[in-house]
């Protein structure tokens, strides 16, 4: 299946037509991305320091050297997932300890000639950020809180850093945590609150005044941020302030197709296949791609794929390796960046996503960024 050169080759697409516009464009100078998972997005953990939180997960502290590796890889953006409600007092005020760490390894990326897309991740839950009408009063107090001072904070960074609103929005733990009927009230609820709240925190970043954050880039999920609910006609992309013209991108995740990507071996269909010669999982990246280029691309509204990935079953790194070819190469040619979920996970019966292990500064799998990045740089994808 490889080419002499190493890359795997994908189908020849007709061209897509992305229209000529300066957000489209940046999408596209975010190339590719790597997420720094499980690190300062450590929730709810039994520490003592709480920057202990940081290794708390991936049982190893971030290094500069580690963002060295994955710029000399080909990589061009890093998100960089933190939760904040472990670190805040009552008034919602966050630590400077946990501020200035946070703020360390963003300024190291940078250095790095990175673009960084900073957010709020896990801290989706009751007394904090919960979308429900319920909950709702205290969410957008908590949201706005925690905007105003990473706004206030990183005010006078470039344009290389993108702030996301809120990561994976949804009721945890229950029975429609992934999956709403959008037209049930329950489904319209969950829409709404989210609605609002992306409208909250886009409002809070830009009534800051400062710096680039009256122009800054902004990336909103809809629920779960799964594709679906961003396409949904119940979501709505926030309105923006009059000096920042079509800033808004949408944020999506998706570990499709599911049974390969994500579902466990546990999980009923779970497959450790995906060809691209036996067209094998590649429909349902063409399907959810073409439907988000259609809504938004071919409307100059910018989509990032924040999260995708699939996990290692059995001795799968040849289909992984496909997949990430196939995935990059569709995503670039509907004129998306994708970025990579990396929770420095090898082995166990735990979602194993590594790319890059920590512990050693090094990339185990070398052929499937490879691939990204061939991908992601090519401009006939």
């Amino acid at each position: 299946m490889r080419k002499e050169n190493g890359i795997i080759p994908v189908p020849e697409w007709d061209a897509a037509a992305i229209p000529n516009n300066e957000t489209l464009a940046f999408v596209e100078k975010l190339r590719l991305g790597w997420n720094l998972g499980n690190t300062f997005d450590a929730a709810n953990s039994n520490v003592n320091d709480e920057l202990a939180y940081e290794s708390s997960w991936v049982g190893v502290a971030t290094t500069r050297e580690m963002i060295h590796t994955i710029a000399a890889a080909g990589f061009q953006t890093i998100r960089i997932p933190v939760s904040w409600h472990n670190h805040v007092d009552e008034n919602d005020r966050i630590s400077k300890v946990w501020m200035d760490r946070v703020q360390e390894v963003v300024d190291w990326a940078l250095e790095e000639g990175l673009y960084v897309i900073l957010n709020i991740h896990h801290d989706n839950e009751k007394g904090f950020m919960y979308p429900s009408y319920e909950q709702m009063e205290r969410s957008r107090a908590y949201v706005q809180a925690v905007w105003e001072q990473i706004a206030e904070r990183f005010a006078d960074y470039d344009e290389r850093l993108v702030y996301e609103t809120l990561n994976e929005p949804r009721h945890v733990e229950t029975d429609h945590e992934w999956h709403i009927d959008e037209q049930s009230a329950l489904g319209k609820e969950c829409i709404d609150c989210i609605n609002q709240l992306n409208q909250a925190a886009v409002d809070t970043i830009r009534a800051n005044g400062k710096g680039y954050n009256p122009v800054r880039y902004i990336m909103t999920p809809g629920y779960c941020a799964a594709p679906e609910y961003a396409l949904t006609d119940g979501f709505v992309r926030p309105v923006d302030s009059g000096k920042a013209e079509n800033r808004i991108l949408i944020s999506v995740h998706a570990y499709t197709p599911y049974l390969f990507a994500l579902a466990g071996k546990e999980i009923e269909g779970s497959t450790e296949q995906f060809s691209i010669a036996k067209q094998d999982g590649t429909a349902d990246i063409d399907a959810f791609m073409g439907k988000l280029y259609e809504k938004y691309i071919s409307e100059g509204i910018g989509v990032v794929i924040g999260e995708f990935g699939a996990q290692v079953k059995g001795d799968n790194a040849q289909a992984r390796t496909e997949f990430a070819a196939y995935y990059t190469a569709r995503a670039r040619h509907c004129g998306m960046t994708v970025c990579w979920w990396d929770n420095n996970a090898f082995g166990g019966e735990g979602e194993n996503f590594g790319l890059l292990d920590r512990g050693v500064n090094q990339i185990r799998y070398p052929q499937i960024v490879e691939q990204m990045v061939y991908y992601s740089s090519r401009e006939d994808s």
